[in-house]
C-alpha cells in the first residue's frame, strides 16, 4: 500500500509541475526545476532536438514570442551542468562532455576543446593528432637494401651491353617471379641486395655475357606493395591498418592516433614474430629530433603500446608546463630540462613538489642541490614559483638632484654619497631640510629629517643608508604656490602668464598680443593680494596705470608682483558696428546698421522705404535670438538662420492620485509680439522697440487663412471670415473632439503673440480671431477608474472617520 501511495503522490505531482507550467506562459516564472522536467519530458517522448524541444514546449502553453526566451533558459541550464546529457555521453563538469565509443577494445576520450584548455596538457599529445605532421613515407627514394621483397612488389629488370632487354615483372603471392628465357625466381623474403644477387646468378645461364662483363644488369623496385601492421593496447584508435610497406613506425602511430591519456610516449614496443626487434622514445624526437627505434614497418608488424608508469605535472615559472612521462632513472632536473628550463622570473633556489603518500598527499621543498638526485613518484606536482618584486640592494633618490633615480647600496654608502652618486644637488634645492623614508623590520615607515647644507658640509654627522630607503629632496618651487599673473579684458590674447623677477605691466601686455582696437590703455587696473595681516576689512589693492597706444608707460615703471590681475577695459564710446535685418512687405528689404544706441523699429521701417500696398502690419513679427546665438567671438556677426514655424502645442501630461494636471508649454520661440500699426502711428512710444544686433523684422503680405489645430475632428486651414467668432473656425474644422480641453484652448497670432482663453462663470470667453491667425486646441488627458481596491480603501477610510467622530460626541 506504501508503494502504491507512494506511486500515486509521485504521478500527482508531476501532473501538478506540468500543470503549472501550462498556465504559465511567461519563462521568467518558471524555475530551473520545471524548465529540466519540462526538458526530460520532450527527451523521454524522442524529441531531442532544439526545433523538436521548442514544439513541445509550444504544446505545454508556452508561447511564441517567449520561445526565445526558453531557449536562452535551456541553453544555461546544460552550460550549469543541471540537465541530464543525452545517451551515450557522460558529465565531466560544468557543460563539458566526452562521447565514449569502442573500437578494438579500446575507448576514446575525445573531450571538447574547452576541457583540453583547462586540464594540463599531456606533453606529446598532440604530436600524432596534427595533420601538419603527417609522417608519410618518401616514395621517390632508392631501395633500401634492407628491404624484404614481398608478394605485389613489382621489380624493374634492366639488360644493357651485348644484351638490351627491360622486365617488370610482379611478385606473386608464393613470392616468385617468372621471367621470359629464364624461368620462376623465387625472391619472397629476401631482402633486395639478395634477390638481385640469386637473379643475376640465374639469369647468367641464359646471358652468359653477364659472366664477362659484357652485358650488365640492374635490379629497382618498381612499385612498393602495401602491409598491414596492427596498432594494439593504449592507443587512441586501435586497429589493423594497410599503409605502404616503406612506412615506419611514426607513420602508424599518425594514422591510429597515437597514444591515449593512459599511453606511455616513451616505451612504444614494435613485435616482430613474437619478438620486440624496437622500442621508440618520442621524447627523442619532440626533444632532440631524434628518431631512435623508428624503424621501418613488415607486414604482420604489431606495434604494441603499453599503459604508462610514471608520470608527473611541472607548472609555474617553466618555459612549457605540461604533465611529462618519467623513466625509472630519470631525475628531477631531467623533468625541467623536458619543460625546456626556467623563465626568467623563475624561483630557482627550490621547487614546491607535491606528493601522494598512501593515505593523504604531503608537501615537500626540493632545493637546486637536490634537482640532479631526486626521483619523482608517479603523480607528483611540482610548482615552480616566481621571484620575490623587491631588490636586496636598491636605495632611491628623488628631487633636486641632478640624476635621480635608483641605485646600489654599496657596502658603508652614506647620505652624502648618494647625493655625489646622483651627481650633486641642482640650484634650486631647498638646502634646510631634506627626509629620508626608511622601512623598519616590520614593513612600518618612519621618516629621517636632515640638514641638506649641513650634511655636505659635514656640520652634521653623515647617516648610513639601508636598504630601500628613498632620500627626497624637494626644490624651492615645491615648496610654493606656482607665481604668476592674469591679464584680461581687452587685449587680443587675455591670459595667465608665469612670473619672473622684474616684469613689468607693459611686458605683460606685449605678452598677450597687444590692445584691441577699443581698449583704454590710460586707465588700466592692477588688484594686488594684500600679503600682510590687516586688520581692516581690504581684500586687495587697486592701482591705476596709464600708459600710450606705443605701450609707454606714463609716468615711472610700474613692476608687477605675483597674483596681480590686470584688467583693460574698452572705452566707453566705442563700439563695433551692429546690423539688422527687416524682410517681407517692405520698398528696400535687406541687412541694416544700427546707427544710433536708440535705434527703433520705426527707424528701421523708415530706412526700408516703409511699408509695401500688399503689407498686413498687424502681422508683422520681431525675431530677436538673443546673445547665446549670435557669435560672442564677432561683434558683427547675425544669426542668418531661417525661423522654424512654430506649430503645435507641447502638452506635458502629469498624472497623481487626487487628480490629472495637464501643463502647456508653447514651443520655445524666439518671437517677440510686436504692434506695427500702433509703432507707425505713434513713433518712439513703448510698443516702438529698441533694436538689437541680430534682430530681424518681418512684415508678411496680407493673411486670408486661419488655421485649426489640435483636438478637433479635421485639423485644417479655413478662409478667413471678418467677424466669424472662434467657435466657428473650430466648427468649420469639424468641432471638438471627446478629448479636447476647451477651457485651455489659444490662438497664437501671426506677430508671434498668443492669447488664450478666459473663464467667466460657466462660460468660456474665446479670444478674437485674426488673419494668419492659429488656433491650439489641447488634449485632455482621461482619468483613471477607481478600481475595488481603491473603493475599498475609500469605504475603511469612511468608516473609521465616523468611529472618530461617534467617539468624540460620546
Amino acid at each position: 500500500m506504501k508503494k502504491i501511495f507512494l506511486s500515486i503522490l509521485l504521478i500527482a505531482i508531476s501532473v501538478s509541475l506540468f500543470a503549472q507550467i501550462g498556465a504559465t506562459t511567461n519563462v521568467d516564472e518558471l524555475s530551473d526545476a520545471q524548465i529540466s522536467q519540462l526538458m526530460k519530458q520532450a527527451e523521454s517522448m524522442g524529441q531531442t532536438s532544439d526545433a523538436q524541444l521548442e514544439q513541445f514546449a509550444m504544446s505545454k502553453g508556452i508561447k511564441q514570442e517567449e520561445i526565445a526566451k526558453f531557449r536562452a533558459r535551456v541553453e544555461k541550464l546544460k552550460k550549469q551542468g543541471k540537465v541530464t546529457q543525452a545517451e551515450g555521453k557522460h558529465s565531466v563538469g560544468a557543460g563539458r562532455e566526452y562521447t565514449e565509443t569502442t573500437g578494438g577494445g579500446s575507448i576514446i576520450n575525445a573531450k571538447k576543446e574547452d576541457d583540453a584548455e583547462i586540464q594540463p596538457k599531456i606533453f606529446g599529445a598532440g604530436l600524432f593528432r596534427n595533420g601538419s605532421i603527417t609522417f608519410e613515407p618518401n616514395l621517390r627514394i632508392a631501395t633500401p637494401k634492407t628491404y624484404i621483397v614481398g608478394p605485389d612488389d613489382r621489380l624493374i629488370i634492366d639488360l644493357t651491353g651485348d644484351n638490351e632487354r627491360s622486365y617488370e615483372l610482379q611478385v606473386s603471392p608464393e613470392g616468385i617471379i617468372s621471367m621470359e628465357y629464364v624461368g620462376r625466381i623465387s625472391v619472397g623474403g629476401l631482402t633486395i641486395e639478395q634477390a638481385s644477387s640469386k637473379i643475376k646468378s640465374v639469369m647468367a645461364k641464359t646471358y652468359p655475357a653477364l659472366k664477362t662483363g659484357r652485358t650488365s644488369v640492374a635490379i629497382n623496385l618498381g612499385n612498393i606493395r602495401s602491409i598491414q601492421v596492427t596498432v594494439t593496447g593504449q592507443a587512441i584508435k586501435a586497429g589493423t591498418y594497410t599503409i605502404p610497406s616503406l612506412a615506419n613506425v611514426y607513420r602508424a602511430l599518425y594514422v591510429s592516433g597515437g597514444p591515449s591519456n593512459n599511453g606511455t610516449f616513451r616505451n612504444i614496443q614494435v613485435i616482430r614474430n613474437n619478438k620486440v626487434i624496437a622500442v621508440v622514445d618520442v621524447y627523442d624526437f619532440l626533444l632532440r629530433g631524434l628518431q631512435q627505434g623508428n624503424v621501418r614497418l613488415q607486414d604482420q608488424d604489431v606495434i604494441n603500446i603499453p599503459a604508462y608508469s610514471k608520470r608527473v605535472e611541472i607548472s609555474g615559472e617553466v618555459k612549457e608546463a605540461a604533465i611529462f612521462e618519467v623513466k625509472g632513472t630519470e631525475t628531477l632536473q631531467d623533468v625541467i630540462n623536458f619543460a625546456k628550463g626556467f623563465t626568467s622570473e623563475a624561483y630557482t633556489a627550490k621547487i614546491k613538489s607535491f606528493q601522494n603518500t598512501d593515505r593523504e598527499r604531503k608537501i615537500s621543498d626540493v632545493s637546486s642541490a637536490q634537482y640532479a638526485t631526486y626521483q619523482p613518484k608517479n603523480g607528483d606536482k611540482f610548482i615552480v614559483e616566481a621571484i620575490l618584486e623587491r631588490f636586496e640592494n636598491r636605495v632611491e633618490i628623488i628631487g633636486s638632484v641632478f640624476r635621480p633615480g635608483v641605485y646600489e647600496l654599496d657596502k658603508g654608502l652614506t647620505l652624502s654619497g648618494l647625493i655625489k652618486k646622483a651627481d650633486g644637488i641642482t640650484e634650486d634645492a631647498f638646502l634646510n631640510r631634506g627626509y629620508i623614508n626608511r622601512l623598519n623590520p616590520d614593513k612600518t615607515q618612519y621618516f629621517i629629517s636632515f640638514d641638506v647644507a649641513k650634511i655636505l658640509s659635514g656640520e652634521e654627522k653623515d647617516i648610513l643608508l639601508t636598504r630601500e630607503d628613498k632620500v627626497t629632496i624637494n626644490s624651492l618651487f615645491d615648496l610654493r604656490e606656482e607665481y604668476s599673473v592674469t591679464i584680461q579684458g581687452e587685449v587680443r590674447a587675455p591670459g595667465t602668464f608665469d612670473f619672473a623677477e622684474n616684469l613689468t605691466l607693459v611686458d605683460v601686455v606685449q605678452m598677450a598680443g597687444g590692445f584691441k582696437e577699443g581698449a583704454t590703455p590710460n586707465r588700466i587696473e592692477v588688484s594686488r593680494r594684500i600679503t600682510k595681516a590687516d586688520s581692516s576689512s581690504r581684500t586687495a589693492e587697486l592701482f591705476i596705470v596709464n600708459i600710450d597706444e606705443n605701450l609707454r608707460i606714463v609716468g615711472n615703471e610700474f613692476a608687477l608682483k605675483p597674483f596681480d590681475i590686470i584688467t583693460i577695459r574698452n572705452s566707453e564710446s566705442y563700439s563695433v558696428q551692429k546690423q539688422v535685418r527687416i524682410e517681407g512687405e517692405v520698398k528696400y528689404p535687406g541687412m541694416y546698421t544700427i546707427t544710433s544706441k536708440d535705434y527703433r523699429i520705426s527707424d528701421l521701417i523708415k530706412k526700408a522705404g516703409g511699408l509695401s500696398t500688399y503689407a498686413y502690419p498687424e502681422g508683422a513679427s520681431l525675431k530677436r535670438p538673443g546673445a547665446e546665438k549670435i557669435n560672442p567671438g564677432d561683434k558683427n556677426a547675425i544669426n542668418n538662420a531661417e525661423e522654424e514655424e512654430k506649430k503645435f502645442l507641447n502638452l506635458e501630461r502629469v498624472q497623481d492620485d487626487a487628480a490629472v494636471k495637464v501643463d502647456e508649454k508653447l514651443v520655445q520661440s524666439d518671437l517677440v509680439g510686436i504692434d506695427l500699426e500702433s509703432i507707425l502711428k505713434k513713433p518712439l512710444s513703448r510698443q516702438d522697440l529698441i533694436l538689437e544686433e541680430g534682430d530681424i523684422i518681418r512684415v508678411p503680405k496680407q493673411l486670408q487663412t486661419v488655421k485649426v489645430t489640435g483636438e478637433v475632428l479635421n485639423p485644417n486651414s479655413i478662409v478667413y471670415v471678418p467677424g466669424k467668432n472662434f467657435k466657428q473656425y473650430v466648427n468649420g474644422a469639424g468641432g471638438f473632439t471627446n478629448s479636447a480641453l476647451k477651457k485651455r484652448a489659444y490662438i497664437k497670432y501671426a506677430n508671434g503673440s498668443t492669447e488664450a482663453a478666459k473663464k467667466f462663470l460657466f462660460f468660456n470667453n474665446y479670444p478674437k480671431v485674426k488673419p494668419g491667425a492659429e488656433i491650439l486646441i489641447p488634449f485632455k488627458a482621461e482619468k483613471e477608474k477607481m478600481n475595488t481596491q481603491a473603493w475599498v480603501g475609500i469605504g475603511t477610510g469612511i468608516a473609521s472617520l465616523a468611529v472618530v467622530i461617534v467617539s468624540l460626541f460620546r
